[in-house]
């Protein structure tokens, strides 16, 4: 009994594939929070780009242009 404890306390077989696991999680979470905060301003930057495109589209719509 004491020997297939030790063996088991031992046993490092699937600790890489779990440190590998957890630093994939990490990475993960790390992208989506960078993802989440610079997409708001990103957004927000197509927003005033979108508008600048309708007000320029316009102007010269009402100043004879094609």
């Amino acid at each position: 009994m004491k020997t297939q404890l030790q063996q088991f306390w031992n046993d490092e077989d699937g600790a890489t594939a779990i440190e590998y696991g957890l630093i994939a999680g990490l990475i993960a979470v790390a992208i989506i929070a960078t993802l989440t905060a610079v997409g708001t301003d990103l957004k927000a930057m197509f927003g005033a780009v979108s508008t600048a495109i309708k007000k320029g589209t316009a102007d010269g719509a009402a100043a004879g242009g094609e």
